[in-house]
């Protein structure tokens, strides 16, 4: 029987992804990636909590995909990063952006862009355990249930 592999490691397996020193990623495109990593671990486990209609599932998900809920998570959370992992989050978090916050002041979205970025990171390393890891730590200290 073949093993499994992650999502990763198939996605470069069929595509013929090269090997990239992920460090040479900009923090922003690690928080592009990083932010629909975020978006289907919490989309995941509102589908999974209880099958409804589709407009029911995106009002959930969007009380926790806002930058706001995001910047809150990555406050709770610093004191639960490793060295490595904060300094992505830093680097996330400092990068000035051309992008600007919707319904979120500037300091929640480069919180929340800091966030994604470690979460990309996490992704690319497949470390994906701990992403979901952090994502569940912050919804619990934040008394946020899914």
């Amino acid at each position: 029987m073949e093993e499994s592999l992650s999502l990763l490691r198939q996605l470069k397996k069929e595509f013929g992804c090269k090997e990239v020193d992920i460090r040479t990623y900009s923090p922003l495109a690690l928080a592009y990636i990083g932010d629909s990593i975020y978006d289907v671990i919490i989309r995941t486990v509102v589908l999974e909590r209880g099958n409804q209609s589709v407009k029911k599932l995106h009002r959930t998900a969007v009380r926790y995909v806002n930058a706001g809920t995001q910047a809150r998570m990555a406050e709770a959370l610093q004191e639960m990063m490793t060295e490595e992992e904060e300094d992505v989050y830093r680097r996330g978090r400092n990068t000035k952006s051309n992008s600007t916050a919707k319904n979120a002041s500037v300091t929640d979205y480069r919180k929340a862009t800091g966030l994604e970025a470690l979460l990309g990171y996490l992704y690319l390393q497949d470390r994906t355990d701990r992403a979901v890891e952090l994502v569940k730590l912050g919804l619990g200290h934040l008394g946020l249930e899914i």
